[in-house]
């Protein structure tokens, strides 16, 4: 979570500073990688999948490898032109959100108390899906570019007031539903691109 706040602003931080440059670009990539790539996959491996020892490790990498190429295409993408409507949306799932879907289990098993490790099966799929979904062309809301008419702002603030309380009172439980929330919005953000598209 903090590595995906500190990626949310440090691109902003930059260039507010004028210190933005080629270099640091590629230097938050193998950050974001090493972050959303490999302390996920690793983390899981540790909880459960090394009950399936090579395989474990093959689901694992195949996620941090899905995960590079995500990374790797959103480089070579960012200095493509595109229309306003369609800065809204990410290629595939960007970087922070995969890593949320990769760990969701894992957050519920805290949220819960329970040790699901060795539901191996069950963590395999989810991480397995959210490296397609990495790599993947489905459009989904890029949650900094979408417009807030300045009337919704008030109730805005309020629900990060109230995420903010939940976070600090119930974590797990809170990102367990955010994550859900999340996966949901997908078919959503899909269907919004393709009414978009049709419009232009």
């Amino acid at each position: 979570l903090i590595a995906a706040i500190l990626d949310a602003l440090d691109g902003r931080v930059a260039r507010f500073l004028r210190v933005d440059s080629a270099f640091g670009a590629e230097l938050d990539s193998l950050s974001d990688f090493i972050s959303f790539g490999v302390a996920p996959a690793v983390m899981i491996y540790l909880y459960s999948l090394h009950l399936w020892k090579g395989t474990g490790w093959a689901i694992a990498l195949f996620f941090s490898t899905c995960m590079a190429l995500r990374l790797a295409r959103f480089n070579t993408n960012i200095s493509i032109p595109s229309a306003d409507w369609e800065k809204r949306f990410s290629v595939g799932v960007p970087a922070p959100a995969g890593a949320f879907v990769a760990l969701s289990p894992l957050m519920l098993s805290f949220a819960l108390e329970e040790n699901f490790g060795a539901h191996s099966f069950v963590f395999a799929i989810i991480l397995f899906i959210s490296g397609l979904l990495l790599i993947s062309r489905l459009p989904t809301f890029l949650i900094k570019n979408v417009p807030i008419p300045h009337h919704y702002v008030r109730y805005l603030l309020i629900l990060v007031a109230l995420f903010v309380a939940a976070l600090f009172s119930a974590p797990w439980y809170t990102l367990s539903l955010g994550a859900f929330l999340y996966i949901c919005s997908i078919p959503i953000s899909f269907m919004n691109y393709q009414r978009k598209k049709r419009e232009k």
